[in-house]
């Protein structure tokens, strides 16, 4: 076994509120066991418990992408009220749903309450494949609504794959599909069998890994769509075998991909527990008798996370530091949160442990547009961004970042990404779906 090197506590990169257990879907592999129900745990943090939390977050960075999410958010009634308490402390706001409750009216009052994007699950372009993963019959059907409704009201969304054996085959055409679609993100989710997920087959260790390289040829290839993938850190070892000069992995200082479970990431259950990621169920505390900020900073369990003595292959690997493995499959399959990662087919080749690059100090100077361009960016994705732009301009031989700049790569990013029009005339995504050869 290895041990990894210790750093001192960051401020998280994300924070996941499940806001409540309640939800109108009952989803085979709901890592929370949500279900269908009217009233919710009466234990559930209250609007003002909530609001706390969210200024505790924001004390420790205002840099934070907060994930409003349930069971299905929406079945709360404060949901606005809390995006935009959160969004006026500064945290960027995200809603995690199944989309099959947005409609018109709901879109712009998140938009309108600072929400900078909603994630959609869509797990296949199969009606029927997909409303029965989600356990409901008319909930494709719905979630296209929910898509619809935030294009028509400009706001921002992700597409959310939650990728098994069964639907890997339509992996291109979903990419496809949240491209034409106008999504922002596509994130690709690698499932850990905790909860419900714990009943039904998960993924091959063959279908992991094609299905994770041609997601890593996909985040490579695509302008205009991010796409990424989730609970699946050996992204960054893909990654690196791509593409070695690629600046997506923590050798670069972006932090896509690897498993930032008590790192850089934390869940907080609807009753107050939290734990390093809403697959891991070991509870370092509740907020309701100590502070987040000091369960952040202080929890054996986060600190185990962050100078981690992995065990098996990911302690023998040269990509331990640079991936290390996801946390949560060893924790639910053995109860050993430092094993080895069972789903990951690579063997260590005996080479030195690749060193992440620290963070270094630029030369080059950014002008006050640049630095507006820059503060317009998403957080999550900040770091990145400014390490492209001084890249770009070093090989041009400048030496200064300019809002002109900026401007060109955004330019170049998303070349002949139009907004698409509508689903309407024979129903939702009809067309798109027409044109990508799916047939309802």
């Amino acid at each position: 076994m290895t041990s990894s090197y210790a750093t001192d506590p960051q401020a998280p990169f994300l924070v996941a509120l499940n806001l409540t257990q309640r939800c109108n879907l009952e989803c085979a592999h709901c890592y929370l066991d949500a279900g269908t129900r009217k009233e919710g745990d009466k234990a559930e943090l209250s609007t003002t418990e909530v609001k706390s939390v969210i200024d505790n977050i924001a004390a420790l960075s205002d840099e934070t992408m907060v994930v409003l999410t349930g069971g299905e958010p929406m079945m709360r009634r404060d949901l606005g009220e809390l995006a935009s308490h959160a969004t006026k402390r500064g945290l960027m706001v995200v809603v995690g749903s199944n989309g099959t409750l947005l409609n018109d009216e709901r879109a712009r009052h998140l938009k309108e309450c600072g929400v900078q994007g909603v994630g959609i699950s869509v797990d296949s372009l199969n009606p029927n494949y997909h409303d029965e993963f989600r356990g409901k019959s008319g909930s494709w059907e719905n979630a296209m609504m929910g898509i619809d409704a935030c294009r028509k009201n400009d706001l921002r969304f992700q597409i959310h794959f939650s990728v098994t054996n069964d639907n890997a085959h339509e992996l291109d055409d979903m990419i496809a599909f949240a491209r034409e679609s106008g999504a922002f993100v596509f994130n690709v989710f690698f499932l850990v069998c905790t909860g419900r997920g714990e009943k039904i087959t998960n993924i091959s260790l063959e279908t992991y890994e094609k299905v994770l390289r041609r997601v890593t040829e996909a985040a490579r290839e695509e302008n205009g769509l991010l796409v990424r993938a989730k609970c699946a850190p050996h992204f960054k070892r893909m990654a690196l075998e791509l593409d070695s000069a690629w600046p997506v992995t923590a050798a670069h200082g972006y932090e896509a991909g690897g498993c930032l479970a008590g790192t850089r990431y934390a869940r907080i259950t609807p009753v107050g527990d939290v734990t390093p990621c809403p697959y891991m169920e070991n509870s370092v505390g509740n907020v309701r008798d100590s502070s987040f900020s000091d369960l952040w900073l202080n929890s054996p369990i986060f600190r185990q996370l962050r100078a981690p003595i992995l065990e098996g292959r990911c302690g023998e690997c040269e990509y331990t530091k640079l991936c290390g493995g996801c946390r949560a499959r060893p924790l639910a399959r053995d109860g050993n949160m430092m094993g080895e990662d069972f789903l990951c087919g690579y063997e260590p080749q005996g080479g030195a442990v690749i060193e992440p690059l620290g963070a270094q100090e630029s030369t080059l100077v950014w002008t006050p547009g640049a630095e507006e361009w820059l503060g317009r960016i998403p957080s999550f994705v900040r770091r990145f961004v400014r390490v492209r732009a001084e890249s770009h301009v070093r090989k041009q031989g400048g030496t200064e970042v300019t809002a002109e700049i900026m401007g060109e790569m955004a330019r170049k990013k998303f070349k002949g990404r139009g907004k698409p029009p509508l689903f309407v005339s024979e129903g939702p995504a009809a067309s798109l779906l027409s044109r990508l050869g799916v047939k309802k």
